[in-house]
């Protein structure tokens, strides 16, 4: 028998960054059949485009910088980037949009700031605020899900949508926005927020098809697909806890206590944590290890602060979900928050210490 000593430190598993990136973009596949089932085979074309522009900028990048591009293809961050991108913009937006996103996350967001492991910002966050500011109504496309659609579309019919904003048999985008019972349709965040300023009741405003379920109808498969991936990332130590419990356990204490305070106004805890893109910012945007929070105590801090701006901007700001935001300001904070909490050197003396 034979012992080997090695060097510290001693970790049994040790995987690189393309094998890490890779796992995340796995761990998001159940969470795209769902989307792609319950909301339109769109997320697949936006996928393609998406994937392929990422990978087009950073080779391009990568040559300008006079740097072979092969090796930081190979590390499947710009195939992160897109697939996180691609998914959180309306499945049927124009194929530009997810085109002049991309390449936005990738030149300037990560590579302007020397690429991977120097970027401020989660890339496909700040690519998709950027979008929501610049193009409000395109990033408002949001259809139904297909059971409260007029028309059911098939792969080549989302092609179409996303290419020409029609579909094979001649509907238009703003067509299909309109429910079966001919009413117009946006999401269940956006409906209750656009109810309750023009002075309805929340019960009155759950009454409308949109709201089957939960969290509407389609939103609460989605989140509890994103919830298996998202947990089978922490199962493979692929991710940590703190911050995916620290973003859903904040939103939910503070969505708990608005809801007992006045029930009439604000939806419930479950309806909060299950609807819009909640489990895809807890589990897949939050953890980004880049521009996230790196000590243990401030992983904790930076989840809290995201759930709770997520719940404020819900509650007030001017969208109606907002991750993007959330996550972007937490980034920001990031420097402050590792400083604070990064811990004690072994053996060094507090001041006042030995008086």
């Amino acid at each position: 028998m034979s012992f080997k000593i090695t060097s510290s430190p001693h970790n049994r598993i040790s995987r690189s960054t393309s094998e890490i990136m890779l796992l995340v973009v796995v761990a998001c596949i159940p969470g795209i059949v769902v989307q792609a089932l319950l909301f339109g085979y769109g997320v697949l074309v936006q996928l393609l485009l998406a994937i392929v522009t990422a990978w087009l900028a950073e080779a391009l990048v990568m040559q300008l910088r006079r740097k072979p591009s092969l090796p930081r293809l190979k590390d499947n961050s710009a195939l992160l980037t897109a697939v996180l991108l691609a998914i959180a913009i309306p499945p049927y937006a124009p194929w530009w949009l997810i085109v002049i996103g991309t390449f936005f996350a990738i030149v300037i967001v990560k590579q302007l700031y020397g690429g991977l492991g120097n970027n401020l910002f989660n890339p496909a966050m700040a690519a998709y605020v950027m979008l929501l500011i610049a193009y409000p109504l395109q990033m408002t496309q949001w259809l139904p899900s297909i059971s409260l659609q007029p028309e059911s579309l098939n792969l080549l019919d989302a092609v179409c949508a996303v290419m020409t904003q029609y579909s094979c048999s001649g509907f238009s985008i703003s067509q299909l926005q309109t429910g079966i019972d001919g009413i117009s349709m946006a999401t269940p965040l956006d409906t209750i927020r656009t109810d309750l300023a023009s002075g309805k009741t929340l019960t009155e405003s759950l009454e409308q098809p949109v709201f089957y379920g939960i969290a509407g109808a389609g939103w609460l498969w989605v989140n509890l697909a994103y919830l298996a991936g998202g947990l089978a990332l922490i199962k493979l130590r692929v991710i940590g806890w703190r911050i995916p419990v620290a973003v859903l356990g904040s939103l939910f204490a503070l969505s708990l206590l608005s809801w007992l305070a006045a029930a009439d106004t604000n939806p419930s805890p479950l309806f909060q944590l299950f609807s819009g893109a909640t489990m895809l910012a807890a589990f897949f945007i939050a953890t980004d290890p880049v521009s996230a929070s790196t000590t243990n105590k401030g992983r904790i801090l930076y989840g809290v602060f995201i759930g709770l701006m997520i719940f404020i901007i819900r509650k007030y700001g001017g969208y109606p979900d907002g991750v993007a935001f959330a996550v972007l300001l937490a980034n920001m904070a990031v420097p402050l928050i590792d400083y604070y909490t990064r811990p004690r050197t072994y053996g060094h003396k507090t001041r006042g210490a030995g008086k």
